[in-house]
């Protein structure tokens, strides 16, 4: 059938019909309250009832001009009300029908592409934006002194609050601050990095800080810095690296040697810095 304008818009919509069968009043009472006899349209047998033949008794109840009897059929439309709406087909719903929030409940666990990129969803995905956790940054709160011609542990012992402008932290309790030691529980690559001064070391003398994984022996540095000093004054360095840790048993310290001859303490506590992060999509 032809039309003129828009086409008209019909998909999705139930309108509210009623059948009435073995009923010998002359009424019948509706299903859906109206306000006028306009609103609806009635058939005895499949013959359109003459409104002037129909009285609105009440918003839900319709007289009809004669007693029916058991065998009539009586149909009631009841024009522009929608009462449900229709399953729509498969593909039928688009983008631009979608709007407002959809609860998470109602998102199947499945992959979905991000600007190109693939994220899988599922019931053990605890987050997004935390991909570099475990991580931590720690400093000393105190000078430490270091024995001559031994390699030492360096107590960084605080992993909250700022010093020299730095934030420390700790996003899974992964840093001891006794044992100075960063554990993590999440297996994986992570980066490291330290660095420390050291007070009033000779000419000729080495100065050099590592980072260890499982213990201070040579094997296990995985990150050197080490310069002989070329006067008589504090001396500053930094390293940093990468190794992997398993998730349950590794851990990484930080350690300082030198051989003044006697022992030094490291140089302050605002130029003191230890600390990792895990690194996302290495594997």
């Amino acid at each position: 059938m032809g039309y003129v304008g828009v086409p008209p818009q019909s998909g999705f919509i139930t309108t509210a019909k009623q059948r009435v069968t073995s009923s010998t009043n002359n009424y019948v009472d509706l299903d859906h309250s109206i306000s006028s006899l306009a609103d609806v349209i009635v058939w005895v047998n499949f013959v359109k009832q003459d409104s002037t033949n129909l009285t609105l008794t009440s918003s839900s109840r319709i007289t009809l001009g004669a007693n029916l009897v058991a065998s009539d059929i009586c149909e009631i439309s009841f024009l522009g009300k929608a009462v449900a709406t229709q399953t729509p087909d498969t593909g039928t719903v688009t983008n631009d029908m979608l709007a407002g929030s959809i609860a998470n409940s109602k998102l199947a666990n499945s992959s979905v592409s991000i600007n190109g990129s693939t994220l899988a969803l599922g019931g053990s995905l605890t987050g997004i934006g935390d991909d570099n956790a475990p991580s931590f940054m720690s400093y000393m709160s105190s000078t430490q002194a270091i024995s001559n011609n031994s390699t030492t542990v360096l107590a960084f012992n605080n992993d909250s609050g700022t010093t020299g402008g730095i934030k420390a932290y700790d996003t899974n309790n992964a840093f001891n601050t006794s044992t100075y030691r960063f554990t993590p529980q999440t297996a994986g690559y992570y980066f490291a990095f330290m660095y420390v001064g050291l007070q009033d070391l000779n000419s000729g003398n080495l100065y050099v800080i590592n980072l260890m994984k499982n213990g201070s022996s040579d094997g296990n540095k995985f990150s050197q810095f080490q310069i002989r000093q070329n006067g008589t004054d504090n001396i500053y360095g930094n390293t940093q690296g990468i190794t992997y840790l398993n998730g349950s048993s590794d851990y990484i310290n930080a350690t300082l040697y030198h051989n003044h001859g006697s022992n030094r303490s490291t140089a302050d506590t605002y130029n003191t810095g230890f600390g990792a992060y895990r690194l996302a999509g290495v594997s």
